[in-house]
């Protein structure tokens, strides 16, 4: 589609209006960015709401809705993204706004068809089995965004080696919230523990959350965090190849989610009795420390060879 400038910049509007209203914390987090990336990831941000809305059936994350003909709905996102990657119009600004970014900056089918995998994951309720798989869906519903945001901020699509890193941040994210939330999914009636993991503790199906269980579910967590470390360690060294701007947002945000890890596990079994969380003050002097870093561009690496990437997590679904 040929989008003009006053085109373009209404969507640029209704992309901020809707991380505003959707996410506080990505909103800030875009702030770092130089103006052209900030409005680029808002217009990826406005796709991925959108998705995620009608994958569940609600408005801005909101109550779950009917969650009947999942098909269907997955049809139609489907169906939007292609004809928006296909730069025709959409008649939904939100797929518009893909179409606008993937445009710009080269995001491909694929990688939109991995974070669309994700959506599936979460509307079927999907739970895994082994640590494999528990990855794979960490990939799908955040390392698969990491790696389109990797793109929007310069990254080439054919740059796999730091397409590789930048999912390693999506990783680490999903599973800071797997760690900090497991109690929360649980009364919702979600759980993205390994079943495995639960067999390993001899823990019942269902029971991982009861109080006779906190010790148990604590290792279980503090192993979580020990992969968040890995691949937040391993994210620094793809943001050594960003420009600073997006390095400093990328190594806050590491930096950021790293911390919501290491405070659930060092809160130990009483971690689930209040929600765990960095206060402002905290996050300010996180991003203090990764404006030094990003100036320095000398991270230091994971122990050991990196020697997985995306192919690791994305499975034949």
């Amino acid at each position: 589609m040929a989008v003009d400038s006053i085109t373009r910049a209404a969507l640029v509007d209704y992309a901020r209006l809707s991380i505003k209203h959707g996410s506080q914390s990505f909103s800030a987090a875009a702030r770092l960015f130089d103006r052209e990336t900030r409005e680029r990831a808002w217009l990826l941000y406005a796709w991925c709401r959108r998705c995620d809305d009608i994958a569940d059936n609600q408005e801005l994350g909101g109550e779950l809705g009917d969650q009947s003909d999942l098909d269907t709905r997955l049809a139609h996102i489907r169906m939007l993204t292609a004809r928006a990657l296909e730069g025709k119009l959409t008649s939904d600004p939100a797929f518009d706004c893909l179409g606008v970014v993937a445009a710009e900056v080269g995001l491909t089918p694929e990688m939109a068809e991995d974070v669309i995998a994700g959506f599936q994951l979460d509307a079927e309720d999907w739970r895994p089995r082994t640590e494999a798989d528990m990855m794979r869906y960490c990939y799908h519903v955040a390392g698969a965004v990491g790696v389109m945001m990797a793109v929007v901020m310069g990254v080439s699509p054919q740059d796999q080696e730091t397409l590789d890193r930048a999912c390693d941040l999506g990783l680490a994210f999903q599973l800071s919230n797997i760690a900090r939330d497991v109690v929360e999914d649980d009364a919702a009636g979600r759980c993205y523990l390994p079943m495995m993991w639960l067999v390993e503790q001899d823990i019942e199906p269902g029971q991982h959350t009861k109080p006779h269980h906190r010790e148990e579910l604590a290792e279980m967590v503090a192993r979580l965090v020990a992969l968040v470390e890995k691949h937040e360690a391993a994210a620094r060294v793809g943001a050594e190849r960003l420009p600073f701007r997006s390095r400093w947002a990328v190594l806050s945000a590491a930096r950021i989610y790293g911390a919501i890890g290491r405070k659930v596990r060092k809160r130990g079994a009483q971690a689930w009795n209040s929600r765990t969380y960095v206060p402002r003050w905290e996050k300010a002097l996180y991003g203090m420390r990764a404006f030094l870093s990003a100036i320095i561009n000398r991270e230091k690496h994971p122990d050991g060879p990196i020697t997985w990437g995306i192919a690791d997590f994305r499975p034949q679904l």
